[in-house]
């Protein structure tokens, strides 16, 4: 396999590509790069400053003024903002919803995006988002696009709360991700869809190891 290969695996929320993403990278031997939580990250800053969504002149304000940094400990992704460590800060269901709002943000792309590559370029990678494929990295080697039902995410989602001791309800993320569905495909700038040349998975019936054995297989070929 060629040196700094990289691979590109974008889905909608819930679909697994970020648990696949950190299991082939480490299959592999490169670097996993969640670039959700970048924008999650700045999400955070902008939940903080206790702007409303209709102040644009004031998100893009804080953007300049706004370090988002990468740092990997023992293999993990630590995620760095204005140097402070809020890796365990960006997961809560609040910076979710602004997560999605900044990133359809084309100043806000922009910014991480560059930043993204940049990594790339450096190292071999496993990159997941929503328009990893099309747009971050549209010369990545390998491209694969992983979904699954509504109704499975949502399950997975919630299972997933629960056993990290949050108190939500299925409706409510079920309710939640079929807004960042529509969100994330039908902005202008970016949005999510599969690209052109990459493979399509169905995840819902699959564990993740077949999910990661299935993209192996492709990329051996």
């Amino acid at each position: 396999m060629a040196e700094n290969i990289a691979v590109a695996l974008d889905g909608p929320g819930g679909s697994g590509k970020s648990t696949i993403a950190k299991m082939l990278a480490k299959r592999l031997g490169s670097i996993y790069l969640d670039t959700g939580a970048m924008y999650r990250t700045f999400a955070l800053k902008v939940l903080r400053s206790g702007l409303n969504k209709s102040d644009r002149s004031g998100i893009l304000k804080i953007l300049d003024e706004t370090k988002v940094d990468v740092a990997f400990e023992n293999g993990e992704q630590r995620m760095l903002l204005d140097g402070e460590d809020v890796t365990g800060l960006i997961r809560e269901p609040d910076v979710t919803e602004w997560a999605s709002f900044v990133a359809s943000i084309p100043e806000v792309r922009l910014k991480l995006v560059e930043l993204q590559r940049e990594v790339s370029k450096r190292v071999s990678i496993v990159m997941d988002g929503r328009d990893i494929g099309t747009y971050v990295l549209p010369h990545a080697q390998y491209k694969f696009f992983l979904t699954a039902s509504p109704e499975v995410r949502a399950k997975r989602r919630y299972d997933e709360s629960l056993a990290k001791g949050m108190t939500v309800s299925y409706s409510e993320i079920y309710e939640a991700l079929a807004a960042r569905d529509a969100q994330d495909s039908g902005r202008d700038f970016a949005p999510l869809r599969q690209a052109e040349d990459a493979i399509l998975i169905d995840t819902g019936m699959l564990t993740p190891g077949e999910v990661m054995e299935t993209i192996l297989r492709h990329m051996n070929r």
